[in-house]
């Protein structure tokens, strides 16, 4: 029976998995496997991949918070391919995160669909193929709830731009079973989690020919014109014929178990690398020339399957003469391709573009770079108050982070050179380290090492360090291809710590307007929440406000001011006084007061608000509106309903506007609901049906439901669903026997 090579646990990598494709027997797993979950997980996916006619398919698992799936399992894809999305913030604007985010199925039925949609897949991946994510939910749904992990499929570049209903069912039952394996794995006390590595998943080969077949294969090879040699989905060359490696100009020996990009400089192109990425990602013949050292042309015709590419290999005669290549001395040590570098290079930067906070940048760079440059380690710190502050890091301890953390800056050490020099430092081995800075103590653990200046708009603003477990010979190239990172992640961090700071501080401003603590009042239960918007540095101008005028009388106010910025959130602190100074008086009079206020200071802004007075002693509320989302009322054992208020004017419009104020009964038992648009928006929907859900919700609840309890229900509810671009001002007030505060 075919094993699993290696074990969960480790490096990843399963060798001799079968395909259920090929007739094969299922994978067992090996010893130190984690057990028939993974199995199952495993089978699973072969399964899908063949019903669903699929040429890639990979499995996705959250992370204990939920916020970061990681690649787990992959079948068909090269592990280069894979290593750049093997992590992937559900937040983040990929087909999988969409999935598991949203819930629902995600369909790219071609290239240009996908540029169109997910314009960073589209740019890193640019090839034609159909793609497929889906959330794994259990069968039946109602079972339980998502498990936050997610399926995604590749097709063929020559499949049609929609599934069919055989496909989308395939790939319907997989997730349900996928799901099902996952819920029983976590009922059972032994939750899957992802592995350090993803598991690459490859089906069996064909069948070993006998004797005799094997030299017909070989003599049918050889007659053919030209040369063939086969690469598997990595690219390593894994046959060659003598003839293929004469027209290539070097020994058989030396080409299989490279890569040719690796064995043969003059093939380390940007070019010729991306059609071989285009083979494996599309599954679509391809071919391309090239010239070798000699001056030779060469057209290379690839071929590729499920389990690698076929190449021929055919002289080109050409009338113009095709200057030499020059030849390429090949490092010592192995290091990224050129290639291969781009191909990072512009993953990380297409990343970065969608890096918002400074977190994300740190979480990006490490995990492109550490991966894919071969390093084992990564810390990026920048300039702060004449010392360097550790802001994220990959590979080390946070004890040892700690250590580092708030070098002063004139201390003369690696990791403070780029920041006085700009120039970068590279040291092969321990050796070096202590020749360059001999009063410094190596204690990271690691074998060499480069400290990158993070620089942005001509000045520096911190240091990248990349460690590395062995040594390692910075090349030249390599050493461009590392400075360029460099550059990329500064501008980044640069922009993403501009905006961190600006959102705190809008925040703070916003904030810092509204009231620090409500009053306490005899028999009022009270809650209050605001909820920033979820997207941009804008400041809302959203307000709530509750004052104590005496032991049984208590006036509330919410309100909005219209616009973004700190225009509103400064007329909203004024707005909010005006109320204030007229608390007391009639609500019909206080909103009057704060219009002709407003209207004096033209602000060029409008404000809705709603005034209420309530009289405990008396048992009854008195309100107003200027414009404002009509409040929620419900009584003791009642549904919650809608309070018709008389329609008012903004505030800001008219100097002479007037309001109408209602008056209510408000006995023991009774909730108030006031609160801002951001509460009951719902983009697509009427206003009215997003009022009518939190009416529902709140009659849903239990009256001796503790008001803080609720608010806090209503406003996990509100920012659950879409990112919203609105704030969220709520504030509850219940008339109660006895005396609960929040």
């Amino acid at each position: 029976m075919p094993k699993y090579g290696r074990g969960w646990g480790d490096h990843g990598l399963v060798r001799n998995v079968p395909g259920r494709d090929q007739g094969a027997e299922p994978p067992e797993p090996a010893e130190g496997a984690e057990g028939p979950h993974q199995r199952a997980l495993g089978e699973t996916l072969i399964e899908v991949r063949a019903a669903a006619g699929a040429s890639i398919g990979m499995l996705y698992l959250p992370d204990p918070t939920g916020r970061v799936l990681h690649l787990a399992m992959t079948l068909g894809l090269a592990r280069e391919l894979a290593l750049p999305w093997s992590r992937v913030v559900v937040d983040d604007s990929i087909p999988v995160a969409d999935a598991v985010r949203d819930g629902r199925f995600v369909w790219l039925g071609g290239q240009e669909e996908t540029a169109r949609r997910y314009p960073r897949l589209g740019l890193v991946l640019p090839y034609d193929f159909a793609l497929a994510a889906a959330p794994l939910v259990p069968d039946p749904p109602s079972a339980a709830e998502p498990t936050g992990a997610g399926l995604v499929l590749l097709w063929p570049g020559s499949h049609a731009a929609y599934l069919t209903d055989r496909e989308r069912d395939a790939v319907d039952s997989a997730c349900g079973r996928l799901a099902n394996h996952l819920r029983r794995a976590a009922d059972a006390g032994c939750p899957v989690r992802a592995p350090a590595h993803p598991v690459m998943l490859r089906p069996l080969p064909p069948p070993t020919p006998g004797p005799a077949e094997a030299a017909a294969a070989m003599a049918f090879i050889h007659r053919l014109p030209g040369g063939n040699c086969a690469l598997d989905l990595n690219g390593t060359i894994t046959f060659i014929t003598a003839e293929a490696a004469e027209m290539l100009g070097t020994p058989v020996s030396r080409l299989r178990g490279a890569l040719p990009w690796e064995a043969l400089p003059w093939m380390d192109t940007p070019a010729i690398e991306d059609h071989y990425r285009a083979a494996v990602i599309s599954r679509m013949p391809g071919s391309f020339t090239a010239a070798t050292p000699t001056g030779r042309s060469l057209r290379f015709d690839l071929y590729p399957d499920d389990t690698g590419i076929s190449v021929r290999i055919i002289p080109v005669t050409t009338d113009e003469p095709v200057p030499p290549v020059a030849p390429t001395a090949v490092p010592a040590e192995p290091s990224p391709s050129r290639a291969t570098a781009l191909y990072q290079l512009m993953h990380l930067a297409a990343a970065l573009t969608e890096a918002v906070h400074a977190r994300d940048v740190v979480d990006q760079a490490a995990d492109m770079l550490v991966p894919a440059l071969g390093a084992q380690a990564l810390a990026l710190l920048v300039a702060e108050e004449q010392r360097l502050r550790i802001v994220g890091f990959r590979g080390y301890t946070a004890e040892l982070m700690a250590l580092y953390d708030g070098i002063p800056l004139g201390v003369h050490t690696a990791s403070t050179h780029g920041l006085r020099t700009g120039r970068p430092l590279f040291f092969a081995n321990t050796e070096e380290l202590a020749a360059a800075f001999p009063e410094v103590v190596i204690g990271d653990g690691m074998a060499a090492w480069t400290f990158l200046p993070l620089i942005a708009s001509g000045r520096p603003i911190g240091t990248l360090i990349l460690a590395y477990a062995r040594p390692h010979t910075f090349v030249p190239g390599e050493r461009a291809i590392l400075t360029s990172l460099a550059g990329l992640i500064a501008q980044a961090l640069d922009r993403a710590r501009l905006y961190d700071s600006t959102q705190q501080l809008a925040h703070s401003l916003q904030t810092g307007l509204l009231p620090r603590a409500l009053p306490v009042v005899p028999h009022l239960e009270v809650a209050a929440r605001y909820l920033p918007a979820a997207h941009g540095l804008d400041i809302g101008g959203d307000f709530y406000d509750l004052i104590r005028i005496d032991d049984t009388t208590v006036a509330a106010a919410i309100g909005d001011v219209q616009g973004h910025n700190v225009t509103a959130a400064a007329l909203m602190g004024q707005v909010r006084t005006a109320v204030h100074a007229g608390a007391g008086a009639p609500p019909e009079e206080v909103l009057a007061r704060t219009n002709r206020l407003l209207t004096d200071l033209e602000p060029g802004l409008f404000t809705s608000c709603v005034y209420a007075h309530i009289d405990l002693a008396g048992h009854t509320v008195r309100l107003a509106s200027a414009g404002h989302p009509p409040p929620l009322l419900r009584h003791a054992g009642g549904p919650a309903k809608m309070l018709n208020l008389p329609p008012g004017l903004l505030l800001g419009i008219d100097p002479d506007a007037s309001y109408t104020a209602v008056e209510i009964p408000f006995e023991p038992g009774t909730l108030l609901a006031l609160y801002t648009d951001g509460l009951v928006e719902v983009p697509g929907e009427d206003l009215e049906n997003g009022i009518a859900a939190v009416a529902a919700r709140i009659t849903a609840t239990d009256d001796r439901h503790p008001a803080h309890m609720l608010a806090d229900d209503l406003i996990g509810r509100a920012s659950g669903g879409a990112p919203r671009t609105d704030d969220i001002a709520l504030l509850l007030l219940r008339f109660v026997q006895e005396e609960r505060h929040t």
